[in-house]
């Protein structure tokens, strides 16, 4: 299931967000503060994040700043009391997906998180398909056929990306950040490795591709 980091400083909020969550099915990780949810978000594989915008330490509006440049492609929904149309504007600005106003439904809370996995192609049963191939994100097995192959974890965590936005293009320095981290002191030329890796574990399969964007980077064609 997918993974919610619930950023806020008021305990109630946090404890009646994640039990609606919960209750539907979700898996749920806290945050009191912005700086927590940075370092919860860099521990554990998170789907989308629930922020508050005024939190003690790092704010929502930095926090979500701070998301957005280490995975361009991750969920944000703003949950605050306040509301005025000028915090709304710099909020998507910032690069948060949707915005919700304290007092809230939790039953609207959920149906918004469920249709921003959904528009991020991210299923409550964590696989992703095209032609023969599934790819298991709950397992970190690839299923070719009736054929079960286990990838070394940061090539499966490279396919899936690639896979869950066929299309997309994504430059090194993207795909670093967001499967080794914002502190990863390697060079990045170890993207280039992985994709020939797969790329060879998959010569003889027709159901994708891995193409070399030339100047920008990488990007997974799909063929149904």
């Amino acid at each position: 299931m997918p993974t919610i980091l619930v950023a806020d400083d008021d305990e109630n909020i946090r404890e009646l967000v994640c039990l609606f969550l919960k209750n539907d099915g979700f898996e749920t990780v806290e945050a009191v503060d912005g700086k927590q949810a940075l370092a919860v978000y860099a521990a554990k594989p998170v789907d989308l994040v629930v922020l508050d915008i005024m939190m003690p330490i790092m704010d929502g509006w930095t926090l979500c700043k701070e998301l957005r440049r280490a995975n361009p492609d991750l969920p944000l929904l703003m949950l605050t009391a306040r509301g005025e149309t000028w915090e709304k504007v710099k909020g998507f600005e910032l690069g948060t997906d949707d915005y919700l106003t304290k007092p809230f439904d939790p039953l609207e809370l959920t149906a918004r998180i469920r249709a921003l996995l959904k528009r991020y192609r991210i299923g409550t049963t964590q696989t992703i398909q095209f032609g023969n191939i599934v790819l298991d994100r709950q397992t970190y097995k690839v299923m070719v056929g009736k054929e079960s192959l286990t990838l070394p974890l940061k090539e499966f965590e490279l396919l899936y990306k690639l896979a869950g936005t066929p299309g997309q293009v994504y430059t090194r320095e993207q795909l670093i950040d967001q499967i080794w981290g914002i502190d990863y002191a390697g060079d990045d030329r170890t993207i280039d490795v992985h994709i020939k890796r797969l790329r060879e574990r998959f010569a003889s399969t027709s159901d994708f591709r891995i193409e070399t964007v030339r100047g920008l980077g990488y990007r997974l064609e799909a063929h149904e």
